[in-house]
């Protein structure tokens, strides 16, 4: 079924906004525009709960029970248990405070596996272990950007972790999760995904998936700053707890070493919301959270493969350079390596109305992999499913007229 694009985007006050009006956003990327169900429910804390939750009285009540709404319903979205879902305030964070618990967990000389495919958020803080006595493996890309499995199964021998990326934030294939971590289960490897850069494009079923942690980022899923992490409940007792010592017990606590953004985690339950708006208007009725969040993840994606056919087929004849396959079955994120530096190319758009990103986007490590020179940087244009066609032909006329 085709996505009711004109329902879509009445639910994103951006697009309603008049100092966004006239402008096409393209750097989807770095972080979506916000449901308006997530800014509601923001502005209703912060108007009508801005207590401490937990307490002796019904606006506190009130508060804790909003928190355990958002945990509830995104949790069965991605298919998991409530318990194994935690908050932090970035993906970033999430990740390095994961790591500080393996670097106690795991013995010294254990192997560890990451890519140069990373972003820096799922790859600096698992290498920075070497310096206390891990062994830290590399899964490099082949020349096209591309993480070929062959090259891995021999990294897996005594390994313990692998973490990899759904999507990458500049390649942009989408990686075959369940199979990796099938191979790295059959070969005791624990695996940790980063999912920034696919989750805005549906949210997955991490039960299917069938990795061990899950990480992505709320606000470049339509929704507040907060980072997402589902971890496998044996594994996430297991791990020393890096919160407070009297929520040692409970595993939604055990990753968070301050206390929580309230209102943002609160907040997080719009996207849950939205997900069953769109559900609602476009299939009526049926189906629990987790199915609702599969049927709008496939929707998603069917509508942003037909926008990208088009964007794709205008590079190949300007013959530009693309990081990553060329072909809808990637994920909406274009990184353009040219012959010019970058960000100049950025501003000349942003002044046609067109909003794009230039850097190295903290992939330095699969740029310099892939030849370009991260200093110099690539041209980045990504979208979601509430970008229009309209969007799409006048990012491909401004790209015309500026290279």
């Amino acid at each position: 079924m085709q996505l009711d694009t004109e329902f879509v985007r009445a639910q994103f006050p951006a697009f309603a906004e008049p100092s966004l009006r006239d402008l096409a956003f393209f750097e989807n990327a770095g972080g979506t525009y916000a449901c308006r169900y997530v800014t509601w429910r923001l502005n209703r804390f912060y108007k009508e709960r801005k207590v401490q939750p937990y307490g002796p009285f019904p606006v506190s009540d009130l508060a804790g029970r909003e928190m355990e709404e958002a945990r509830d319903r995104v949790a069965r979205s991605l298919g998991v248990l409530p318990e194994a879902l935690c908050f932090g305030p970035s993906t970033s964070a999430n990740t390095y405070v994961l790591s500080q618990a393996f670097r106690e967990w795991l013995p010294e000389g254990s192997a560890i596996i990451v890519t140069n495919q990373d972003h820096e958020a799922n790859s600096g803080p698992w290498r920075r272990l070497a310096e206390r006595g891990i062994d830290v493996r590399e899964w490099k890309m082949q020349e096209d950007g591309h993480l070929d499995i062959t090259d891995l199964v021999p990294l897996l021998d005594g390994a313990k972790l692998l973490c990899f990326p759904h999507a990458s934030n500049v390649v942009g294939e989408v990686n075959d999760v369940s199979r990796i971590c099938a191979i790295a289960r059959r070969a005791d490897v624990f695996t940790c995904v980063d999912g920034v850069s696919y989750a805005p494009h549906g949210l997955p079923n991490i039960r299917k998936l069938g990795c061990d942690i899950y990480l992505f980022s709320a606000y470049k899923t339509y929704g507040p700053h907060q980072g997402i992490m589902t971890i496998r409940p044996e594994l996430g007792m297991a791990l020393p707890n890096q919160g407070f010592s009297f929520n040692g017990d409970k595993l939604w606590m055990r990753f968070t070493p301050a206390g929580p953004d309230h209102a943002q985690v609160a907040a997080c339950a719009g996207i849950a919301d939205y997900i069953d708006a769109l559900y609602k208007h476009q299939m009526k009725a049926g189906r629990d959270g987790t199915g609702r969040a599969e049927v709008v993840h496939d929707m998603m994606q069917a509508r942003e493969r037909s926008l990208m056919a088009p964007l794709i087929e205008f590079f190949e004849a300007r013959r530009l350079r693309v990081l990553g396959p060329m072909s809808t079955d990637r994920a909406p994120t274009f990184a353009l390596a040219l012959d010019q530096p970058a960000k100049p190319i950025a501003q000349a758009l942003g002044r046609a109305g067109v909003m794009v990103g230039a850097g190295d986007f903290y992939a330095g490590r699969a740029l310099s992999a892939l030849g370009v020179d991260p200093d110099h940087g690539v041209l980045r244009a990504s979208f979601t499913h509430y970008t229009s066609e309209a969007e799409v032909d006048r990012l491909i006329q401004a790209l015309d007229r500026v290279l």
